[in-house]
């Protein structure tokens, strides 16, 4: 037998002998993080497009933690802060463009926009949920320029 091919038989082997391992995380609860990507989804489809601030909110643990330095913490807070913004901005929406979900956490990738020629933002939403809450929000804001480098679009 040629040392090749005997390096070979010995690869093939110690891979069929080697543990399966697996790419999912133990103790993941996939059900649940497809329930808080369906509550944070809604949430934000009803609060950032039909602008239903008060029903849509019920979602929001009164304690809520806002990481955007110009939205207040807490529910009430909250609430009022974007009910003011829709107010004097009736056409402003949010497209979801893409969701995931890992744990507490969801994530969301947005094109909000103010009107028809708004280009608009680039917008990735992270919330943690806790308890069928939203307890808490990070964001990252970019805007959609007139020109890019490339031919891709932001989403």
């Amino acid at each position: 037998m040629s040392m090749i091919k005997f390096l070979g038989v010995v690869t093939a082997a110690l891979l069929l002998a080697a543990p399966v391992v697996s790419l999912a995380q133990p103790g993941r609860d996939v059900g649940a993080e497809e329930a808080n990507r369906a509550l944070v989804t809604e949430f934000y489809d009803q609060f950032f497009n039909e602008h239903e601030t008060e029903q849509s909110s019920r979602v929001l643990a009164k304690d809520y933690i806002q990481h955007n330095p110009d939205v207040p913490d807490g529910k009430a807070p909250f609430v009022n802060y974007f009910a003011g913004y829709f107010k004097e901005n009736p056409d402003y929406r949010s497209e979801i463009v893409r969701s995931a979900a890992d744990g507490d956490l969801v994530w969301l990738h947005v094109h909000s926009t103010n009107g028809d020629e708004d280009r608009g933002e680039a917008v990735v939403d992270i919330f943690r949920v806790e308890q069928g809450k939203i307890v808490e929000h990070w964001d990252v804001i970019q805007p959609v320029p007139g020109d890019a480098a490339n031919n891709n679009t932001m989403f």
